[in-house]
């Protein structure tokens, strides 16, 4: 059943659960729907934004306005960051039912072998490529069919886009005329080249993680799931998780449960075990929270992806635009196709196409993603009348970066965003990095596939071209592609915040499930590899 914001707890006594999930994103979905299979499973599902019913979840074209929202996105912003002239960069996260995968751009890539040999390699046992292999199979039902890398039958709907345009295919032949090998799929065990991006939809409609595993099993009578709950802490029992203390109708309530699963996502998760009395000693008593557990790892090691754009004017009308054209000849015709045939530009993701490619000859495997947006884009498209004018804008971030950042309390207040820096381009490599993405989209913007459309350079613009012209381009432009992970990372030294069964170290009942354990960024997009995290954490908890 859900209980909707509206909902008031009658008797407190029997909210009594056997596994209580904070965070109803793409982990808590997953693990609603795996331990409430069995019916003797008594299950809680808690997200502190509203229901996944909003119009613009469901049309893909919505992510534009999603991006906005002042209800189902967090709409985070991170301190000064100090390689980028000081500037605050926008984090937005799904604050509602499917969490980020409600409102992110829907790419389905998963990352490299490599990726996740390196998170055993760390020691953490079974997090090896042939390990999540078949999971990351069984979680999907992938259109194209079942093959050595991809499975058919499962929650997640992955499909080809139903009407992707022309200028994202070119795209991809603009690659190929670069250089970089083309490919009909990103996610082998060892992805490289430009495609069109497989999608999290199904018949030209966003498929995310509530609509895959949360939505088909709403009825289920041991499943409870709260919507619009704010989670002031976790409470203890000495070292033992035994429930969360819960803000309802500005009451304060005590759920319990036996086991304690934390899937916040790596801004959340942390600031919640900070706020229940686990993390660093000094940090806690700063705030004047009692210490329960010291764990100094906890909110360290945060990761994101750096982002560039280069964009481009387009001679031509066929990219997404706000103008009189789309909006009042293109835009009824959109409309209709998009009820009546689920085609046209509202099945679109914005962002198409891409793929990952070395930057320089020595790069054993592909150290830049791209993303190529058929609109222009400016500040994540906050900078609305950027977009009254037809462009394009290709994406550049570095997969691997060795940065990493903090995530700290601002205060004691639960309802208080905390002060996110995931320290940006701080490793000059990362800088480097970037620079040659900037130069590698620019060289597939110069190929004959862009003859038709290639107007005037917007940024950086054509007297951008020394190095270190384009390094303070990237100090004044450069952004994150809103991946942030590592916060509560999986692995056994000192900064370790779970083991490798996703445990917290030095508690009872009480585990992290979501992109925070990772230990380090995976190359690709991190939804997929959210999903396969959840799912092999409900392995192991039913397991044991």
């Amino acid at each position: 059943m859900i209980l909707g914001e509206s909902f008031i707890l009658e008797d407190n006594k029997q909210m009594k659960f056997d596994y209580i999930i904070v965070g109803a994103g793409a982990a808590g979905c997953v693990l609603a729907n795996r331990l409430s299979e069995d019916p003797n499973n008594k299950v809680c599902l808690i997200e502190a934004g509203p229901a996944d019913n909003s119009i613009f979840i469901k049309v893909p074209a919505g992510i534009i306005f999603m991006m906005r929202s002042l209800t189902r996105n967090w709409r985070y912003w991170t301190e000064p960051q100090k390689a980028l002239n000081n500037r605050k960069v926008f984090i937005p996260r799904g604050r509602t039912l499917g969490g980020s995968s409600a409102v992110n751009a829907m790419c389905y890539t998963r990352g490299h072998k490599w990726d996740f040999d390196h998170w055993e390699s760390l020691g953490n046992k079974g997090w090896g490529y042939d390990d999540v292999l078949p999971i990351f199979k069984r979680s999907e039902h992938y259109e194209p069919g079942a093959n050595e890398f991809h499975g058919v039958g499962g929650p997640i709907n992955i499909a080809d886009l139903q009407s992707p345009l022309e200028v994202s295919k070119a795209f991809v032949d603009a690659g190929v005329e670069a250089g970089y090998p083309a490919t009909d799929d990103l996610n082998t065990d060892k992805p490289e080249g430009v495609s069109l991006f497989k999608v999290f939809q199904k018949n030209g409609e966003r498929f995310g993680a509530a609509r895959g595993y949360l939505h088909p099993v709403m009825s289920r009578p041991n499943l409870t799931v709260m919507t619009g709950v704010t989670v002031n802490k976790v409470l203890f029992d000495g070292k033992r998780a035994t429930g969360v203390e819960i803000l309802q109708k500005r009451k304060k309530v005590t759920l319990e449960g036996a086991e304690i699963i934390l899937s916040g996502g790596a801004i959340n998760s942390p600031k919640l075990l900070k706020l229940s009395g686990v993390g660093p000693k000094d940090e806690l008593e700063k705030h004047g929270i009692p210490l329960v557990h010291e764990l100094p790892g906890v909110g360290e090691n945060l990761q994101d992806h750096p982002d560039i754009l280069v964009v481009q004017k387009s001679k031509r009308s066929d990219t997404i635009a706000i103008t009189p054209g789309v909006l009042f000849l293109k835009g009824p015709v959109a409309l209709y196709n998009y009820i009546f045939k689920r085609t046209d530009l509202l099945t679109s993701n914005v962002a198409e196409s891409g793929g990952f490619i070395k930057s320089r000859p020595e790069e054993e495997i592909p150290d830049i993603q791209f993303h190529m947006s058929s609109v222009r884009l400016d500040n994540h498209g906050l900078n609305l009348s950027f977009t009254f004018g037809y462009g394009y804008s290709g994406h550049a971030c570095v997969l691997r970066p060795k940065s990493r950042g903090t995530l700290k309390l601002k205060d004691a207040n639960p309802n208080s965003h905390p002060l996110i820096d995931p320290n940006l381009l701080d490793h000059p490599d990362d800088f480097e990095g970037m620079v040659r993405g900037v130069k590698a989209v620019r060289k597939i913007f110069a190929q004959k596939a862009f003859d038709s459309w290639r107007g005037d350079e917007i940024f950086p613009g054509t007297h951008v071209q020394s190095d270190e012209e384009i390094r303070e381009f990237i100090r004044q432009k450069a952004d994150n592609i809103y991946h942030p992970v590592g916060t509560c990372k999986m692995g056994h030294d000192d900064m370790a915040v779970v083991d490798d069964t996703l445990k917290v170290h030095g508690m009872e009942g009480l585990r992290v499930v979501d992109s925070s354990i990772m230990p380090t960024l995976v190359g690709g997009n991190t939804t997929a590899p959210t999903i396969m995290i959840a799912e092999k954490a409900s392995d192991m908890i039913l397991g044991s």
